[in-house]
């Protein structure tokens, strides 16, 4: 059960007192693992299938073997996309900006990059000469900060005025964030081919999460696996971001099949930051993929 330590204590401790009162069972739920499966509830899905988790507190790949049993191909080395983005959005002082007032972060680059020249700025793309699915965004989030600060003193603006090229640097930001989680699922889905992961009918990757909401990343994962003969699926937008149905949903599969049922008088602890299924990262990045030439550049 991953997350934030004391909303995690508040939960269970309710939870726990709720199950012991009633004698019900108890099924602990991993955040993730139910971000990864929330699809399922929408339409026939079976394993295996490639997964891509993209939030404010996580950017990772896993393949989805089972309601319990993930493969671990890629995560963050350092922050989540989600949170890159938003802190980007916050040092643009978008939440001043008139079209972005009652938006978050990431959904105020997302509006303006709309009406930005993403070609106007360029940022480096992060990890391009490492081989894995990892992902970092701290780097890329430095190069835009130094950016506004150029650009501000360009503009004799203060901090908390909105530049003028808030909109370009948005478009920028946003397509090196795209591009960076295309290429590193692109690899993932070769890595899956090349060790037969996934079926051979209608394979198929799952994108949830906050940031899975962005319709400009789904578009660019779209070339991606149309060039790759994948399936994507993507909840709508009310069930990409953190929500109870998602949890309720895995609690019901488990259920189903018997799977992390647990008597109420037994001992449970969270963990702020469990581990999502096996780690073969290391063999991913053994694997060493070089990604073929793919345009991924679209418009706003």
């Amino acid at each position: 059960m991953p997350g934030l330590a004391l909303s995690l204590k508040i939960g269970l401790d309710f939870s726990l007192k709720f199950v012991r009162l009633h004698e019900k069972p108890f099924i602990p739920i991993h955040h993730m693992e139910a971000h990864a499966l929330t699809v399922r509830m929408l339409q026939p899905l079976d394993f295996p299938f490639l997964v891509l988790l993209i939030s404010g507190g996580h950017s990772l790949l896993a393949l989805a073997k089972g309601i319990d049993e993930f493969l671990l191909l890629g995560k963050t080395l350092d922050v989540a996309v989600g949170d890159s983005l938003d802190k980007i959005a916050r040092r643009l002082s978008l939440r001043n900006h008139p079209d972005c007032l009652t938006l978050s972060g990431g959904q105020a680059i997302e509006l303006l990059a709309k009406e930005g020249d993403q070609l106007a700025f360029h940022f480096t793309s992060p990890m391009e000469k490492l081989y894995n699915c990892n992902f970092s965004f701290a780097g890329f989030q430095r190069q835009v900060t130094m950016e506004i600060m150029k650009k501000e003193t360009e503009e004799g603006i203060e901090k908390g005025q909105v530049l003028s090229c808030a909109k370009d640097i948005a478009a920028a930001s946003q397509y090196t964030a795209a591009s960076h989680i295309a290429k590193r699922t692109h690899r993932a889905i070769l890595f899956c081919k090349s060790k037969d992961l996934l079926p051979q009918h209608n394979p198929t990757l799952v994108v949830s999460g906050g940031v899975a909401s962005n319709e400009y990343i789904r578009q660019i994962l779209k070339i991606v696996t149309d060039a790759t003969g994948l399936h994507l699926l993507c909840p709508p937008s009310k069930l990409c971001t953190d929500n109870g149905v998602m949890i309720a949903w895995n609690g019901i599969e488990r259920l189903k099949q018997g799977k992390g049922i647990m008597s109420y008088t037994e001992e449970i602890k969270y963990e702020p930051k469990a581990p999502l299924g096996l780690d073969i990262t290391s063999e991913v990045k053994d694997a060493a993929i070089k990604l073929p030439p793919l345009k991924l550049r679209i418009r706003s």
